[in-house]
């Protein structure tokens, strides 16, 4: 390496490192000028184009220097462009090759980590994880990614250490504190309260503000004090909500496309269409969807595919729309005059990258795709739907109190209590189009049966499935595999009632809400 290829490297890299593009651009743009075969400024120009949003562009640089170096970190770095354009096939292999020669530095372990996440191996993320925090201790980015990680294996006695170790290297760092707190349920005796008290004092970042404002809340219920802990929510969601250039009117403009496109839909022929029976399970999130996946996926012919994009993705691409965005009425306008089989293929073809067993049949737990029913019943006519119901009000009070993907524009809806029972309000009406279109295919399953008869409603929904029964699926919490959702403390124990009728606790602050669905016509029986 001549000392003027070796300064230009050093200098991309250090601007990389501080965050500017255009000098990083420029000089790997120069070393690959000298040079059509240099791979390090493939890398670089590839990195340097993907952070500025030209990902394709990033991923044939990158892909170029892997080509002509295949070292770990080149392939680390490509396999996360693919999960970015949705390639998660190329990113499992690209992960694959990069484990026969890995790399050695932690940002790149870190990465490997994260692509296995996304593709839903989390056992596969740990090792990388582990290792990223071994090599750079006081970074918190890796050791959060290692802590949430082994929250999602059930190791939560190591995750509990891994966020102290972490708080003490920053005592604010707001995520940490969050899932911390939802771990497991607090006791009087072994709770964070006071510390998030003073933490969430001293924080002046609005996120992290929210994020710490939901632990306090959620561990003030855990110990006993449900008053404190919602004024608590109802303060951080308002403090949030204000921040949002949110109305319903945008997700109402959804409901409406659905079910004006609908007969244009119903009378699309699906051509060639696939005869896997995979098994979606739908709802309005947090009304128990997870606890209908641990159930099912204890049987011994079925397996967890997780929350997947899958079904949203390939209506997204049969409607060939260039909107930013995977679900507006232009998509659902144009995806309902596709080829459903099409549509079924393309599923299917999306989901197998996040299987580990081929053989074996697998839910796809996205709750959203309550939206997609009419195309998944068409583009699957083998595929079985079950809907989660849970009391309308309680259903309000669990979205209000757990928060999503803060960035995600698709929960905006879940700060506010009202807007969360107009946003339910559609989602009941839509769900009564699919039962009387698609009689049969969708069964509903109502949380507080599901409770209260364990083993009766478990009879239904295996056969529902087309599954013959076995006992393991009473015994879900003994389930080991991942759950990377909120509920992941919930279904490592046996069903409970506490969640059931939580809101009466809480009438006199939702009335407003038992008032919205009495006037829209809501059963609450």
């Amino acid at each position: 390496m001549t000392a003027a290829r070796s300064g230009q490297i050093s200098a991309a890299r250090h601007a990389l490192s501080r965050g500017d593009l255009d000098a990083t651009h420029q000089f790997a743009a120069t070393l690959v000028a000298k040079d059509p075969r240099d791979a390090e400024g493939h890398f670089l120009l590839g990195i340097a184009e993907s952070s500025a949003g030209r990902v394709q562009v990033g991923i044939q640089h990158v892909g170029r220097a892997v080509a002509l170096d295949p070292q770990g970190e080149y392939r680390a770095q490509l396999a996360r462009l693919f999960t970015l354009v949705r390639r998660d096939g190329d990113a499992a292999a690209t992960l694959h090759d990069a484990e026969q020669a890995l790399p050695g530095d932690a940002l790149s372990r870190d990465t490997m980590g994260c692509v296995y996440a996304r593709l839903g191996d989390h056992a596969a993320a740990l090792p990388h994880f582990t290792e990223a925090a071994r090599l750079e201790p006081r970074n918190t980015e890796y050791r959060y990614n290692l802590a949430a990680t082994l929250n999602f294996l059930g190791r939560t006695d190591e995750a509990d250490a891994a966020l102290e170790a972490l708080i003490a290297l920053a005592p604010g760092d707001a995520r940490a504190h969050h899932l911390l707190a939802g771990l497991r349920k607090q006791t009087p005796a072994r709770n964070h309260v006071e510390r998030l008290i003073r933490t969430h004092a001293g924080s002046r970042d609005g996120r992290a503000r929210l994020l710490l404002g939901y632990a306090l809340a959620k561990e003030l219920e855990d110990i006993g004090q449900p008053g404190a802990a919602l004024d608590r929510l109802c303060a951080a969601n308002a403090e949030h909500r204000r921040t949002l250039p949110y109305s319903f009117t945008r997700d109402a403009a959804i409901f409406d496309a659905i079910e004006a496109h609908w007969p244009s839909q119903a009378a699309q022929p699906a051509t060639r269409a696939p005869a896997d029976a995979p098994i979606f399970i739908i709802g309005m999130p947090r009304t128990g969807t997870t606890l209908v996946d641990r159930i099912l996926s204890s049987h011994p012919d079925v397996e967890s595919a997780g929350e997947l994009q899958a079904m949203p993705l390939a209506v997204k691409t049969a409607a060939g729309t260039r909107s930013p965005i995977v679900m507006d009425p232009e998509t659902i306008a144009a995806a309902a005059i596709s080829d459903m089989g099409a549509i079924g293929h393309d599923y299917l073809r999306r989901a197998r990258h996040h299987r580990r067993n081929p053989a074996l049949r697998f839910t796809d737990k996205f709750p959203g795709n309550f939206y997609y029913a009419g195309f998944i019943a068409h583009a699957l006519p083998s595929a079985r739907i079950v809907c989660l119901r849970r009391h309308p009000i309680d259903t309000v009070l669990s979205n209000f109190r757990n928060l999503f993907a803060v960035s995600s524009r698709y929960y905006d809806y879940s700060y506010d209590l009202l807007d969360i029972a107009a946003y339910y309000v559609r989602f009941d009406r839509l769900m009564s189009l699919w039962r009387d279109a698609l009689p049969g295919r969708v069964i509903e399953v109502r949380y507080e049966d599901l409770v209260a008869d364990q083993e009766g409603e478990t009879r239904l929904l295996l056969a529902h499935c087309g599954l013959a029964w076995s006992n393991d699926c009473l015994s879900f919490h003994t389930n080991d595999a991942p759950v990377s959702t909120p509920s992941a403390a919930q279904v490592r124990q046996p069903i409970y009632r506490d969640s059931v009728a939580r809101w009466k606790q809480h009438a006199a602050a939702l009335e407003p809400v038992r008032r919205f669905f009495e006037e829209a016509g809501v059963d609450l029986d």
